[in-house]
């Protein structure tokens, strides 16, 4: 049985109102003026790399698929449309047998990417693609930008195991979303069951502090937890005086004991002092989870220290400061008329600020060195170069309409693991710099 057919209250039934009012304006005037039906090409990219950033993660595609699927606009949805007098009814007419019937390229799930990278472009009418700019970057710059957090901390961890702990610190329905886009940047597990049932996440869990307060002592609290899970569990230890609980902890369990959780403090020094005291007292196979408001900065500041497993939320589930990719979605290229064979014509925008685009229907590739390093990001409009066809970065999402590209979230998790190892060694620096191979347009 694969979980994700069942559905979940975190589904919807329709995504089609994941929208901004003015795109489906713009459908309307666009349905007047007879230039809805013009073939268009739209990319979306970022123009930077958060700061201090060297590489961005894409997370979330598998959520875009399901998404353009499932833009339906259905009768509840266009009376809703209808009260609000959003559209007339000329366009109403037109969203009831809307579905996206055109192609969509991207750079799979779990590659990584650089400013400018053209990581997704939406093919069709453009009716049809404009509807869907609201929800693919909300769902690409949410997920992408967990990824990436997630990324760094796995570096960081240097191969020990993360466990995503971040539900209370997010929005219910984006915890689920995290979750994802967490495993997919290395992260082993989570403790959001939603998650585990929703993507086949492993999910795991200690204890809470209450549970220990809730007995009349410490020792009663490890008994129960013991005799009801097994002498495999986690403990947590600061709820007092950690050396005691400690040594309460292996008196109940043994050197059996699977674990304990330390969540305040020192973590260094008190890491450094449980691990002694566990061998100590035998119980040399007794693992040492951390937990307290860690980030990649605070993981790595532990590579010394005796732990084993990291558990991580606020931090993960708001990008560690960055909680946006700043992707957009463009339109590059749009036909001269509404026939279908009239030419495609690279558009852009040309504005001061910083926010220009490059016009075009864009290919990417990566250029790698004679050791297989990557070395430049080459973006293109036109024939690919014979020495870049094999490494080109778009695949095909979805052909006219029907996805086709659908893949188990594992096979994201490991792309990223072997992309990110493609990736010269200053990509996982912590220290603040550019991206860590340029961009270069030809």
């Amino acid at each position: 049985m694969n979980p994700a057919d069942l559905g979940l209250p975190v589904d919807v039934p329709s995504t089609a109102l994941f929208t901004d009012h003015y795109e489906l304006t713009m459908l309307q005037a666009a349905l007047a003026n007879g230039t809805a039906d013009r073939r268009s090409v739209f990319e979306v990219f970022t123009r930077r790399l958060p700061e201090g950033r060297r590489y961005g993660v894409i997370a979330g595609t598998g959520r875009v698929l399901d998404a353009v699927e499932n833009f339906r606009f259905d009768g509840a949805v266009l009376e809703f449309l209808r009260e609000r007098a959003v559209v007339d009814m000329r366009t109403l007419d037109w969203l009831a047998s809307y579905r996206f019937s055109g192609d969509i390229w991207g750079y799979p799930e779990g590659e990584v990417y650089f400013p400018g990278s053209p990581v997704l472009r939406v093919e069709g009418s453009f009716a049809e693609c404009v509807l869907l700019e609201t929800v693919i970057l909300s769902i690409l710059n949410h997920d992408s930008a967990i990824a990436a957090a997630a990324s760094r901390m796995s570096s960081a961890a240097g191969g020990r195991p993360l466990i995503e702990m971040g539900a209370r610190r997010t929005h219910e329905l984006a915890a689920v979303a995290a979750s994802r886009a967490a495993y997919v940047g290395g992260f082993t597990s989570t403790s959001d069951l939603a998650a585990g049932f929703r993507y086949g996440i492993p999910t795991v869990g200690t204890s809470a502090h209450a549970f220990t307060l809730v007995h009349d002592s410490e020792r009663d609290a490890f008994t129960a937890q013991v005799d009801s899970l097994g002498r495999g569990t986690t403990l947590l230890v600061d709820t007092y005086d950690v050396a005691e609980a400690v040594r309460t902890a292996v008196e109940i369990a043994g050197p059996e004991l699977g674990a304990v959780r330390i969540d305040s403090g020192d973590l260094l020094l008190v890491a450094h002092r449980v691990r002694q005291q566990l061998d100590e007292l035998g119980a040399t196979s007794t693992k040492i989870v951390v937990t307290s408001d860690l980030d990649e900065y605070a993981i790595a500041s532990l590579a010394a220290a005796p732990v084993d497993t990291y558990g991580v939320g606020t931090q993960l589930v708001t990008g560690s400061g960055h909680p946006t990719c700043s992707m957009v979605y463009k339109l590059v290229a749009r036909a001269t008329s509404a026939d279908p064979k009239a030419a495609l014509a690279p558009v852009a925008k040309k504005s001061s600020g910083g926010k220009t685009s490059i016009g075009g229907r864009k290919w990417a590739a990566r250029r790698r060195d004679a050791e297989g390093v990557a070395e430049a990001e080459v973006i293109g409009v036109g024939p690919v170069p014979a020495a870049l066809a094999d490494d080109q970065l778009l695949t095909q999402l979805v052909k006219s309409g029907e996805v086709v590209a659908r893949e188990p979230l594992e096979a994201a998790r490991d792309r990223h693991r072997a992309v990110r190892a493609s990736l010269p060694l200053s990509a996982t620096q912590l220290s603040r710099g550019e991206a860590v191979i340029p961009t270069e347009y030809v």
